[in-house]
């Protein structure tokens, strides 16, 4: 079973910061890799579309966003930058490399980390 998932939050979604399941705002599922990369690549061209900037990888894992969309953060005493993700899971774990795709290791801007969050990697 494969799952494509959006999500908005705090960090890209590579990560896979504990806890990320809290940032899911859409999930679909698909029997086939087929299926959920047709779809995948409907919601990524959707991204770019909507969203200046953008970082993608093989992996199928995408991030887009706003300079303009950022959330104050007490507790790093800054803002952090918010971003609008896309990912594409076999049985919720990152595809195997052997279903990575090259054509989607492609950006135009590298997000940034924060500088001060406890959660800085």
């Amino acid at each position: 079973m494969y799952q494509v998932v959006k999500m908005f939050g705090d960090w890209e979604p590579w990560w896979f910061i504990e806890g990320w399941e809290e940032d899911i705002t859409e999930i679909a599922e698909y029997d086939t890799l087929s299926e959920a990369l047709l779809y995948f690549q409907e919601e990524w061209d959707r991204g770019q579309e909507k969203w200046p900037y953008f970082q993608s990888k093989s992996s199928l894992l995408a991030t887009f966003w706003s300079i303009k969309e950022k959330r104050w953060c007490e507790e790093c005493d800054e803002y952090l930058q918010q971003y609008h993700s896309l990912m594409l899971l076999k049985e919720w774990q990152e595809i195997p490399k052997e279903e990575s795709i090259e054509r989607f290791e492609v950006f135009n801007k590298i997000a940034e980390l924060p500088t001060a969050c406890s959660l800085n990697l």
